[in-house]
């Protein structure tokens, strides 16, 4: 099934089987004259930042477990 959604393709004529794009969907708790901008973004920016640091931390405390088992063994 190469649809979105999952929808089997022998259905897709069904109506109940229409589905708003992204935009549309989460502009609908949106006023249509919003001055302010999107206070929570969704799905734009890809900051790797946070997720840097975790694998960065965690590769450090395994060197410091590896280096400890090997120095006092």
């Amino acid at each position: 099934m190469s649809e979105p959604h999952g929808i089997d393709p022998r259905a897709r004529r069904d109506p109940r089987n229409v589905y708003p794009s992204d935009q549309e969907f989460y502009a609908g708790d949106r006023p249509s004259d919003a001055v302010l901008p999107e206070d929570r973004p969704r799905g734009g920016g890809t900051t790797q930042r946070g997720r840097l640091f975790t694998v960065v931390l965690i590769a450090f405390l395994a060197l410091v477990v590896i280096v400890w088992f090997l120095a006092f063994p």
